[in-house]
């Protein structure tokens, strides 16, 4: 069995021979990676598997904008400090050091969600494999230390640029929405679920809101998965657009200049690809009309 075949076994993922080929021989030379790309295609799922396949163990940050460089590399207690000052006995190590001291993989997930002034501290570890401690001193980071984080484009809300010298440091992979079918795999996978009209369809309005010019944000593949799952326990022939509209409303965001809610927007991305038939990665991305029904 391959390395790629063993890692999509072991951790149920479906497709990504190319990225976890990539993620692979980045890790294997001792470089650190930034996974990009929308939310719900697997960055985190992805990351996580090639390390544990490498037997890496892993120090996990969550990034949002509150995240302090304190919290990064690690803090004083006080209490610690009255009684016996400033030194290491007081001295709790973060994630960051936590990682270098012990030659694990510092996996960071939505880097691009912290301060900038958090994101600067990573640079010398990045560089020059060292983090500088006020009290302590410079510490140097063990043999396999490696940082694998992730980000969401920056068009999404709440996250913002790398900057340059940072992004420099990484190798990246982007991760795109995998094909329909991939899609239709993993929703089955991940529901257990035998009717592949069900799985076809939930996946089609999923996909369709990439697609539909009423939609400036789509939905992954997780809104197909909840999809499948709420109309399997639903009642009436309405299950399917009752369990979309819940599945999708809190994953999709609508676009400013074209005057719709989310019910009519659901209704004819409905029409289209549940009633007509259509495939939605037959339309055009940029098409005004995708979707709607042709007078």
């Amino acid at each position: 069995m391959t390395p790629i075949r063993k890692i999509q076994e072991q951790h149920g993922i479906v497709g990504r021979e190319r990225e976890l080929a990539m993620a692979l021989a980045v890790l294997n030379t001792g470089r650190h990676i930034l996974f990009e790309g929308p939310v719900g295609v697997g960055k985190t799922t992805v990351a996580l598997a090639v390390c544990g396949h490498l037997g890496r163990q892993t120090v996990r940050v969550d990034g949002d904008d509150r995240y302090s460089e304190a919290k990064l590399t690690g803090w004083f207690d006080p209490p610690l400090v009255l009684k016996q000052g400033y030194g290491e006995r007081s001295f709790f190590a973060g994630p960051l050091v936590q990682a270098m001291t012990a030659g694990s993989v510092l996996f960071i997930n939505e880097l691009n969600r912290m301060p900038e002034s958090v994101q600067n501290v990573l640079l010398p570890a990045l560089d020059e494999r060292i983090v500088i401690v006020p009290h302590i001193g410079t510490l140097l980071a063990a043999d396999g230390f490696q940082v694998v984080a992730t980000q969401n484009p920056v068009e999404y809300v709440a996250t913002g640029h790398l900057s340059e010298a940072l992004r420099d440091r990484f190798e990246h992979i982007v991760l795109e929405y995998q094909s329909a079918a991939e899609e239709r795999a993993i929703v089955a996978r991940e529901t257990g679920s035998t009717d592949a009209e069900l799985i076809g369809h939930a996946v089609a309005l999923a996909r369709a809101t990439r697609r539909h010019a009423r939609f400036k944000k789509g939905a992954s593949v997780r809104a197909a998965i909840a999809t499948v799952a709420i109309a399997a326990a639903l009642d009436g022939g309405d299950a399917l657009r009752r369990a979309a509209a819940a599945a999708l409303a809190t994953r999709v965001d609508l676009r400013d200049d074209i005057d719709a809610d989310l019910e009519s927007a659901l209704d004819e991305i409905y029409a289209a690809v549940v009633e007509r038939g259509e495939d939605p990665d037959a339309w055009g991305a940029e098409d005004p009309d995708a979707g709607q029904k042709k007078a």
